[in-house]
């Protein structure tokens, strides 16, 4: 038996504070984290976890010894990368991302990155929901909005321009806003972000729309706004296509927001991986040009739909 056997469940389980994440996250059964754990702790003749029935929490000597070896763990990650840094990218990359930005863009990008590499197995999860990268598992995920989990690290590999926009006849019946307070009298199309987001003179404003219809599928919030049911704010890749076929208009493009920014990002222990590096590497020299692309080229035709008549 080796002096190192069951610090890496031991860390695992710590890190997600459960034994089932805690072996989600290693690829391996809860069985064998528990047999080990338990092998651990008799090895070092010391309780490492408090367990009942709904918690699982570190002793006071189980949160010393994590600290001590989560800094080994990762010196020896490091040193393995480091070592097989030119080395071609193996094993699983377990990656996850929003849905309509996957399909669109990532998923191709990456299918790429593995066809060039055949030693590296993909799994790519898309979901609208913010998945606990640490705790489910994922090697890399790619965001918007702020990162704050001083776990993770993010290096910013492109960007995307919100447009607020609305029907002509939702226009020519309810009028067209003018300014950011104006929306409170308008039906607003709320997608998988509730909020809203502006620059004025130089500030950023927040603004929380109301309306009688939300959605986190960015298309059906894009297809009920040409529908005449709204107004919605969106990324560009929803909105170009229906605003070149007159289907839309742009609203309020004097208070624009910043592009927002798009983010790789990663477990800090993972970050000298090759497979991590060389991904994100690839999303940073793809992602941008792919979506910045000419917009004939990079944006599909409106979806096929037969849109009721608006208000008239």
């Amino acid at each position: 038996m080796s002096n190192w056997d069951g610090i890496d469940e031991f860390i695992s389980v710590a890190t997600t504070g459960s034994f089932t994440r805690g072996a989600r996250a290693l690829g391996v059964s809860t069985t064998h984290v528990s047999r080990s754990i338990m092998a651990l702790e008799q090895r070092v003749q010391a309780q490492l976890f408090h367990r009942t029935t709904r918690t699982v929490r570190l002793t006071d000597t189980g949160r010393v010894f994590f600290e001590r070896c989560e800094r080994i763990a990762q010196e020896r990650d490091e040193a393995i990368a480091l070592i097989g840094e030119q080395a071609e990218p193996q094993g699983q990359l377990h990656v996850t991302c929003s849905t309509a930005m996957g399909e669109r863009f990532v998923a191709p990008i990456l299918r790429r990155f593995a066809m060039q590499h055949p030693k590296l197995s993909m799994s790519i999860d898309l979901s609208n929901r913010v998945m606990d990268l640490i705790g489910e598992g994922f090697d890399l995920a790619v965001r918007t909005g702020e990162i704050s989990d001083p776990r993770l690290i993010s290096t910013r590999v492109a960007s995307r321009t919100l447009y607020t926009c609305a029907a002509p006849s939702y226009l020519a019946s309810a009028g067209r806003p003018t300014r950011i307070e104006a929306l409170d009298a308008h039906e607003c199309i709320v997608g998988s972000t509730a909020t809203w987001h502006f620059k004025l003179r130089g500030q950023e404003i927040v603004h929380r729309p109301m309306g009688r219809f939300r959605c986190n599928s960015g298309h059906a919030v894009i297809e009920a706004c040409v529908s005449g049911l709204g107004i919605c704010q969106l990324p560009d890749f929803y909105i170009l296509p229906f605003l070149k076929h007159g289907m839309v208009e742009l609203l309020l493009e004097d208070v624009q927001p910043d592009d927002e920014p798009i983010w790789a990002v990663y477990p800090q222990r993972r970050h000298l991986l090759p497979k991590v590096q060389q991904a994100v590497d690839c999303l940073r020299r793809e992602l941008g040009p792919a979506m910045n692309r000419p917009r004939s080229e990079n944006i599909a035709p409106p979806h096929t739909m037969t849109i009721p008549p608006g208000p008239s």
